[in-house]
């Protein structure tokens, strides 16, 4: 009971929230998601998965087009607006740490199940041969008894 009445709380406070937020602010964040998402494919493509320039490649280009669209906007209106270059390059890092957060799981996933199959692959293969204290000749390498030998 405690739970639910603390995530209705949480759900009415981001309403109130959410009518404070410009509507162009929005539109930002969504185009930095949008770019970073861009950002980030090309960068994981480039440095071969590497979570860091992953990031680093979302944020880049959110910034990207967020300065693009603040020039424009200088040019075009006369206004650059520093708070819709940042809710682009915020869209931009949401989208970094998603990306990291659901690539990290997926890698733990991947360690998990190799060291399952290492472990079931240990138990499976593991055999014990007697070990017998004969003289090793040639015809029992061959497979032949050693009783050839004394006839």
């Amino acid at each position: 009971m405690k739970n639910i009445l603390i995530i209705i709380l949480f759900t009415l406070s981001l309403q109130s929230a959410h009518s404070q937020i410009e509507q162009d602010k929005v539109l930002h964040f969504l185009g930095g998601n949008l770019y970073g998402l861009v950002g980030a494919g090309v960068a994981n493509e480039i440095s071969d998965g590497d979570r860091t320039w992953t990031f680093i490649g979302a944020v880049g280009g959110s910034l990207l087009i967020g300065l693009a669209k603040e020039s424009i906007d200088q040019k075009q209106y006369g206004g650059w607006s520093n708070e819709d270059l940042l809710a682009t390059v915020l869209g931009g890092a949401t989208v970094g740490v998603t990306i990291d957060i659901f690539k990290k799981k997926k890698q733990r996933k991947r360690e998990q199940l190799y060291k399952d199959a290492i472990k079931s692959a240990d138990l499976r293969f593991q055999k014990k041969f007697p070990i017998e204290t004969k003289e090793i000749n040639s015809l029992l390498v061959l497979g032949m008894s050693s009783s050839v030998l004394e006839k």
